[in-house]
């Protein structure tokens, strides 16, 4: 890995990219136009003090994850994401891995529903990027660090969420989520990142374990576009329509929060946005 070289190229794109670039607020008083470092290691999933050793030359080995996390969060183009990944040694990353890649035109969706919950995943539901309004809703997403960004694993062998199931309810996504995965793996056979979400997955879980195996159909998937019901610690319960939009040419899932406009529940998820948004800020 070429270390100079790298950790001058992240810092040179983090300057050049202002908060507004990201959805982010500018909040307060800097020294320069660009992110702060802080801002660029939420959005990419890593620590800050990673970051900056990174930048520093002092960390040598990033992995192809963090490597594309950072082009994700810096929005670079094609040419320098492919050049970040060669200066840390690795190929940019192939039709065999899970893309997660978010291509213009899907960062142009996201922008123009700036103040709209909306959270991206990759095939294997490990988060991509979740904009303010979405932090604001279901908590912060960007300390979340390794397996703690993937849905799958949260939802069955960490603290899960804010979405409120019943048990029964549980179960079935549980064994939907596990369904989905089996598939991109099958897409997918070349690609270690799953093969080893897998392993951890089975290791903590003796029912999905169970799942995996068995390869049961868990029979009709639910209506993509379906009503949840978040349990917000400040504002309480809110119910909402999520829809999830699946761009097929680049295997990435869109799920998008919302209200119908003059209900209690618009008024509360409204509420919960502005207490998320300053509490963001400060």
């Amino acid at each position: 890995m070429d270390t100079w070289e790298f950790g001058r190229m992240v810092r040179r794109a983090r300057d050049r990219v202002t908060p507004q670039n990201v959805g982010l607020p500018a909040g307060g008083r800097r020294r320069a136009a660009g992110l702060r470092r802080e801002e660029l290691a939420g959005l990419a999933g890593i620590s800050a003090d990673y970051l900056t050793r990174l930048e520093q030359g002092r960390a040598t080995s990033p992995s192809a994850q963090v490597v594309e996390a950072l082009a994700r969060a810096l929005r670079l183009g094609d040419a320098e994401r492919d050049l970040l990944h060669g200066l840390a040694g690795h190929a940019a990353p192939g039709p065999d891995v899970v893309p997660s890649r978010i291509t213009p035109s899907v960062q142009r969706l996201l922008d123009r529903l700036s103040h709209t919950p909306v959270v991206v995943y990759d095939a294997t539901w490990t988060l991509l990027v979740a904009n303010a309004p979405f932090d604001a809703l279901m908590g912060e997403t960007s300390t979340w660090r390794g397996l703690e960004r993937n849905a799958v694993w949260r939802n069955v062998a960490g603290p899960g969420n804010r979405v409120v199931h019943t048990a029964e309810e549980q179960a079935r996504h549980v064994a939907h989520l596990a369904a989905d995965l089996r598939m991109t793996a099958a897409r997918y056979p070349a690609d270690r990142g799953i093969a080893g979400l897998v392993r951890e997955l089975c290791a903590h879980s003796p029912r999905f374990a169970e799942l995996w195996e068995s390869g049961a159909d868990p029979g009709p998937r639910p209506d993509p576009s379906k009503r949840k019901t978040i349990e917000h610690p400040a504002v309480g319960p809110i119910t909402l329509d999520c829809d999830t939009l699946v761009v097929a040419t680049d295997d990435v899932r869109i799920m998008v929060y919302t209200a119908e406009p003059g209900t209690e529940d618009a008024e509360r998820l409204a509420l919960a946005l502005v207490l998320g948004t300053q509490s963001l800020v400060e």
